[in-house]
């Protein structure tokens, strides 16, 4: 499988290097963002491994674009520790986020969870009320106006969608969305359900994602009891 590395520090980038290769990897490294978003659009690879700080454009940047034609698994590597920094790269299209300083260890791990997934039979297409979901175009309208969702929110619209009127709880959400398991007193999941209720809901009188207090979210055009 061929993997990419974009890391400005060539130290850390080599260390990388090296040790997914030894582990069975054919491994591209870019230094810097321009470059790695040039690889990752040219070339085909199977997951791509990307600093957040990087010099020319930035991680975000680089997944950002490349969303606009590729669905390459990305792992995020950055040493900011903020939440609202998860939650921006997350939406943006990442797949996972490990934090610096970290073992080789855990990386592999989390390299070959993201290899391991397969691909998912989508329903094509999803309706409740005036809300219509097109799966294979990534489209949403509600009311006949196209609504403009980023992959996260998409992702997340769909998963709440396909399992309309069952409640789920923040830590399902987290690990069917981002496939990660989230720390108990970290907020992503509720600050990406207000995002994505900002963008459904507000502008209607009819509801579709309601909270069960203690329990998690449903989705449905009725309030659970």
């Amino acid at each position: 499988m061929r993997l990419l590395v974009i890391e400005d520090e060539r130290k850390t980038a080599k260390y990388l290097q090296r040790g997914l290769e030894e582990s069975g990897y054919t491994v591209d490294v870019a230094n810097n963002g321009v470059d790695g978003l040039h690889l990752a659009v040219e070339n085909h690879y199977e997951l791509i491994v990307l600093d957040v700080m990087l010099p020319r454009l930035d991680g975000w940047g680089v997944v950002k674009q490349l969303r606009n034609t590729k669905e390459t698994p990305v792992l995020f590597l950055t040493a900011r520790d903020d939440v609202e920094d998860r939650v921006k790269g997350l939406e943006l299209g990442g797949d996972d986020y490990l934090l610096k300083p970290f073992a080789f260890v855990e990386l592999l791990a989390r390299v070959r969870t993201l290899l391991r997934r397969g691909p998912v039979r989508e329903v094509e297409h999803l309706s409740l009320g005036d809300l219509e979901i097109d799966a294979l175009r990534r489209r949403v309208k509600r009311a006949g106006q196209r609504i403009e969702l980023t992959p996260r929110e998409f992702a997340l619209l769909y998963l709440l969608a396909t399992r309309r009127g069952e409640v789920l709880s923040r830590t399902q959400i987290a690990s069917y969305v981002w496939d990660m398991n989230f720390d108990s007193d970290t907020n992503v999941v509720e600050v990406a359900i207000r995002r994505l209720r900002a963008k459904i809901d507000d502008a209607h009188a009819l509801k579709l994602i309601h909270t069960v207090r203690g329990m998690g979210y449903v989705f449905d055009i009725n309030e659970p009891d």
